[in-house]
């Protein structure tokens, strides 16, 4: 079911992501409308709904994408690192990649190697300059490892449930650093971790949620 009221623009789609006060920052919404969805999502990109992209993923929906970036925002600031699991579409990635600005860089990481090749065409054709800077990469790979050649990391946004504490995405962000996960199985909750600057890492729930597991490709691919 859509939290928000349909929309047939990307700049509508944000305009109701603020009026929702689901996204609150101005850099937040620059970010969202400097990337239109519509670039990473074929159908109803629009809808405050998840929608099916192949090979057993989804791009979350808006107010989800929201949520992550206004929580992430302090940890997204220029010449920032960032790390993006489960980059699927690549959507968010280039959110993030909008944040951090010309002098940061966010990598996504799938295991699927059809969604990352889709994800680097998007982003080929639509933001040609921050992939030719490496402001922006797509990978494939294990996200539930990390991604280490590019750690350590401000900031980690996770985009399928881990069963428990990511313990190898915690050891790859920086101090401070923060991360934004959803955890469980039966029942799930986003964790947003914090790591201070000496190292020590809190936890709080944000929000119940319904996410996919991590998993592996044979598995995901079979769902």
């Amino acid at each position: 079911m859509a939290w928000l009221c349909s929309s047939t623009t990307n700049s509508g789609l944000v305009a109701n992501l603020l009026g929702a006060h689901i996204i609150a920052h101005e850099r937040v919404a620059a970010a969202m409308r400097a990337v239109d969805r519509a670039h990473f999502s074929p159908h109803s990109p629009y809808e405050d709904a998840p929608q099916y992209i192949g090979y057993g993923a989804t791009i979350s929906a808006p107010h989800m994408h929201g949520y992550a970036l206004e929580h992430l925002e302090e940890f997204l600031r220029p010449g920032m690192r960032a790390l993006d699991v489960g980059s699927g579409s690549g959507y968010l990635t280039a959110c993030m990649a909008a944040m951090v600005g010309a002098d940061g860089c966010v990598i996504g990481i799938d295991h699927i190697p059809e969604l990352v090749e889709g994800s680097r065409v998007a982003l080929e054709r639509h933001y040609p300059g921050w992939v030719e800077s490496k402001r922006v990469q797509v990978v494939v790979g294990d996200g539930r490892r990390g991604y280490a050649d590019g750690a350590p990391y401000d900031c980690i946004h996770v985009g399928a449930a881990s069963p428990g504490v990511p313990e190898a995405l915690l050891a790859q962000l920086k101090a401070p650093g923060r991360m934004f996960v959803p955890v469980g199985t039966a029942f799930q909750e986003i964790i947003v971790y914090n790591k201070d600057s000496s190292g020590h890492v809190t936890e709080r729930s944000a929000m119940g949620v319904r996410y996919v597991p991590l998993t592996d490709p044979e598995k995901q691919r079979d769902d």
